[in-house]
């Protein structure tokens, strides 16, 4: 029995090391694509979250939910995108403390450019894989997450 348990936590183990180990070689991949438009993973997460608003302003806090990645420097993040003219925050009349973003035509117009760019990416990420192989990983790890 101790042996039993010994062998599954060494199995356990191995699998988060691999999963973990594995997750960094995705965004690796991932952050290698974007690198050429000088562009981070957080930073186009939030330009498809705020494109996914369909013009309808998002708060930050909205923003900070639906981040693939939770992060408490998102404002930050906001700020580089509203540099590069890709997100615009407007403060709203009503309540001068909440503050709304949306993204900009440039935002927009960057985006259908890395769609691409991401697509590829992924593509070759999982390109050792058969589409049997990637339905089962992908309902492994969303079983994980339950």
């Amino acid at each position: 029995m101790i042996e039993e348990k010994k062998n599954i936590e060494l199995f356990n183990r191995a699998a988060v090391i691999e999963l973990v180990v594995s997750g960094n070689w995705v965004q690796e991949r991932l952050a290698d694509a974007l690198k050429p438009f000088n562009i981070s993973i957080a930073q186009f997460n939030v330009l498809r979250i705020l494109r996914g608003q369909k013009g309808k302003p998002a708060s930050l806090a909205c923003v900070n939910a639906k981040m693939i990645h939770k992060m408490s420097n998102t404002t930050r993040l906001i700020d580089k995108l509203m540099e590069k003219e890709l997100v615009e925050r407007i403060t709203c009349p009503a309540n001068r403390r909440k503050i709304e973003l949306t993204i900009t035509e440039k935002g927009l117009d960057l985006l259908k450019q890395l769609d691409k760019v991401i697509d590829t990416a992924e593509a070759q990420a999982m390109e050792s894989l058969s589409k049997n192989e990637l339905t089962t990983l992908t309902a492994l790890l969303q079983k994980l997450k339950k």
